[in-house]
């Protein structure tokens, strides 16, 4: 079968999938995770499948939803300070960072980053509320912050990064570019040049490498988003070329032809090389399809999302809305570099996983 025809007909596969994940009672659009997912025993968790399923149809061009009632029933989320949080999570089920105010600013500006690129989708006109962030706006808040980046810890570091560069991208205040080029400073001190990543002690150790790339990747967008030349790209270029272009996790996977995307347009550098490998795990990934039209993370053992320790969790090898989201977010941005603008795909807008900068 010819590689637009697989993509065509994937494309409609995920899309019934997605519909079939439509949560009884609620607006048209909210949804469940999974088909293992409980609404009724898990009904915060309609959060985190909503924002990935909404994100995911755009991407594809077939969002379809309740666009005003969508809006409001997001709202039911929001924080007082504007920040979107998981109904339900409880301080004792979740992961923690070294003390709990730090662990819960980390989830929620994970979950409100995902959750405003839904809304965004949904309706680009509307302004985000971002109360919460506007303390970093502070000189002196805003170092201390980053003083505290933990780099041993490197891919959720990242994450952290990305958010809060998100939130200042998206703000109408004038601080934000100061804010934002104190960030850039923070970066130009502590990259390493071997490899272009963030993160410590990534020399002798793949795991620990392969982290810094993941947790980096998330870093680059802010770069990519300001048109800022991304110092030592070609290095993180050959460090991906370096892996097998075979499944990995969602998460490895969409960082790694993200990576090698934008710097196949940026810098001229080993491009075929790239095309060769992307085409290589494109054709991977639409073979990782599942046979009801979504795509699970990895085959085996149990998934958590977005925080959780203890409390919601379901098994491994099941279609849900994060990892079809995401391994479609690789199979789009590999597509468009093979055969470019050949589909009209719907990249995110706010920085973070899916945002393409052109």
């Amino acid at each position: 079968m010819m590689l637009e025809t697989r993509i065509e007909a994937a494309r409609a596969r995920t899309l019934a999938w997605l519909a079939s994940m439509q949560a009884p009672g609620e607006p048209r659009g909210v949804s469940r995770i999974s088909a293992a997912h409980d609404a009724a025993r898990w009904p915060g968790m309609l959060l985190p499948g909503t924002y990935n399923a909404v994100m995911c149809a755009d991407l594809l061009g077939g969002l379809e939803a309740d666009r005003p009632a969508m809006l409001a029933w997001f709202e039911r989320f929001r924080e007082p300070g504007g920040e979107f949080r998981i109904a339900g999570m409880q301080a004792a089920d979740i992961f923690k960072k070294p003390d709990l105010a730090e662990t819960w600013r980390y989830i929620d500006w994970h979950v409100t980053n995902y959750t405003l690129g839904a809304i965004q989708a949904l309706a680009p006109e509307h302004a985000p509320r971002l109360d919460f962030a506007r303390p970093y706006l502070e000189e002196q808040k805003l170092l201390a912050w980053l003083a505290r980046r933990d780099l041993r810890d490197p891919w959720q570091e990242g994450n952290n990064i990305v958010n809060l560069g998100s939130f200042l991208l998206a703000m109408d205040d004038p601080r934000a570019a100061d804010a934002l080029a104190e960030m850039f400073a923070w970066h130009d001190r502590l990259q390493d040049p071997d490899t272009g990543f963030w993160g410590v002690g990534q020399a002798g150790d793949p795991v620990r490498k392969l982290h810094a790339f993941a947790g980096s990747m998330h870093n680059f967008h802010l770069y990519y988003a300001l048109g800022r030349t991304l110092p030592y790209q070609d290095r993180a270029v050959d460090y991906v070329l370096s892996l097998p272009p075979q499944v990995d996790s969602a998460c490895i996977d969409v960082d790694a032809i993200d990576l090698l995307v934008h710097a196949h347009r940026q810098i001229d550098h080993r491009r075929a090389e790239i095309e060769r490998w992307c085409a290589t795990l494109l054709q991977a990934l639409l073979d990782w399809q599942e046979p009801d039209g979504g795509f699970c993370d990895v085959r085996t053992g149990t998934r958590r999302q977005d925080g959780w320790v203890r409390g919601y969790a379901e098994p491994q090898g099941v279609s849900n809305t994060f990892a079809t989201w995401f391994r479609w977010i690789g199979i789009a941005m590999a597509a468009d570099l093979l055969m470019p603008g050949r589909w009209a795909w719907r990249f995110r807008r706010l920085v973070g996983i899916g945002y393409r900068a052109w």
